[in-house]
């Protein structure tokens, strides 16, 4: 076991004492020792997640990480949940394009049956017909529900515009149908080749010594397989760049998505370019397209951009939702400030100001135990070192008005766009336009 250096004056002194675990079985976890609070706090990912959906069964690891709970190897779901809660143990699962992650919570005094139930659902979980049909006829609801909803509607055409025939493209909660499609078998399969010793990051926060938590992470891995069998799935770039897609929908507000390629998290600029995207649309309130957006003209609530780098493919997202009377100009501001950035850069007083507020906030994501292992965990999946949290401040400042110019440039390019829209904008100049999906039928509704 092996310690990292700690000093970072503006993080928790606790959240950069990273020890790196090693059990005996040959796994690894991140380990914070944490005495003060009477929390352990764990998260684990396995990479995979949607991207690793076979063809026609989109959804399979939604539907998979949302029965993990729902019972293991002797415990049916009413059983499980009643063992949770009689020891107050929290075990959630879920998934996303590129992984399943599980988070536990719990007490120091009941740490060892928190570690039980974690690893028998991980690796003995029943997906029984009930619990399966059940659980699928929730989250059908919920896709029902979404597909009526403009900014969900928006985000899923963009992904399907800018990743057709990619994993990326399909809706990582898959549809009404393909959920249809999946069975026991394959929920089966699914977890087989996803939940692997060889897959998996590890973050613990909490009252537990290296020693303990070795242990208690080998029984808890002991019953998955050595390792997971992923498909190669291939780095892209968005598609449709240039484009404006507009889906025609009656509401008086429209939803707008707006994106082009960004940097992966690995790669060389990142940094620069995540300063850069502050300075243009940021979380702060001096972001360039809050200010012209929203403070000078008052077309949107919000509007917003960030870096959205996938393991496949990295972009530059963002988003306004406006009256249909204003999108034309909010897009045309939007457009303007890309543009502008692109061409000169950020200022003197922009790039110092960025960089007080994301150095200062930056303990914000370390202020409780279950932030910690989460960052402990995505730092692992980034392949960023077990010293990140202490020298990520220094890489932020040490930018210059070279390298976010140059930053800015890379990014934003020669400003080209592919735009979603939803609603019935007016003022977005050439686009195509398209009816919205048809909503997936209720049951029991008329035929």
């Amino acid at each position: 076991m092996t310690a990292a250096a700690i000093a970072l004056p503006t993080a928790p002194a606790r959240a950069t004492d990273i020890q790196r675990v090693k059990t005996p079985a040959g796994a690894e976890a991140w380990l914070v020792e944490e005495n003060t609070v009477p929390v352990v706090a764990v998260e684990l990912a396995f990479k995979g997640g949607a991207a690793q959906d076979p063809e026609g069964k989109a959804g399979l690891a939604h539907l998979m990480s949302a029965l993990l709970d729902e019972g293991a190897a002797d415990l049916d779901s009413e059983a499980f949940q009643q063992t949770l809660e009689d020891k107050a143990i929290e075990l959630n699962f879920s998934s996303n394009r590129d992984g399943v992650t599980a988070s536990l919570r719990t007490l120091p005094e009941n740490i060892d049956e928190a570690f039980r139930l974690l690893g028998l659902a991980l690796a003995k979980p029943r997906f029984e017909t009930a619990d399966v049909d059940r659980m699928r006829g929730q989250l059908s609801a919920q896709i029902r529900r979404a597909a009526l909803d403009p900014d969900d509607m928006a985000g899923r055409t963009f992904f399907s515009e800018a990743f057709p025939g990619h994993p990326y493209g399909v809706p990582p909660r898959g549809t009404v149908e393909t959920l249809g499609a999946i069975s026991r078998d394959d929920l089966v399969a699914g977890h087989t080749r996803l939940i692997a010793r060889d897959n998996v990051a590890i973050g613990v926060v909490g009252a537990i010594t290296p020693e303990r938590l070795a242990g208690l992470i080998d029984g808890v891995l002991s019953g998955l397989p050595a390792k997971a069998s992923l498909v190669p799935v291939p780095t892209v770039q968005p598609e449709g760049v240039g484009r404006t897609e507009v889906v025609e929908l009656d509401v008086p507000q429209t939803s707008i998505i707006f994106g082009r390629a960004g940097p992966l998290r690995n790669d060389d600029d990142f940094i620069p370019a995540y300063v850069v995207n502050h300075i243009l649309g940021g979380g702060s309130f001096s972001s360039r397209l809050f200010t012209e957006v929203r403070e000078k003209r008052g077309l949107a609530y919000g509007v917003y951009s960030y870096l959205a780098p996938y393991d496949h493919a990295g972009m530059v997202l963002g988003g306004v939702a406006t009256r249909n009377d204003r999108a034309g100009q909010s897009v045309d501001l939007i457009r303007a400030e890309i543009a502008r950035i692109a061409k000169d850069g950020p200022t003197a007083e922009e790039l110092a100001s960025a960089k007080k507020y994301l150095i200062g906030s930056y303990a914000l994501r370390f202020d409780t135990s279950a932030k910690i292992a989460n960052q402990l965990v995505q730092l692992q999946l980034d392949d960023l070192g077990i010293d990140y949290i202490t020298r990520r401040n220094a890489l932020v400042e040490a930018i210059t008005p070279e390298q976010v110019k140059t930053a800015a440039a890379k990014l934003f390019g020669d400003g080209s766009l592919l735009i979603i829209a939803v609603g019935k904008p007016q003022g977005l100049g050439e686009v195509n336009v398209r009816a919205p999906e048809a909503a997936p039928a209720t049951p029991g509704a008329p035929g």
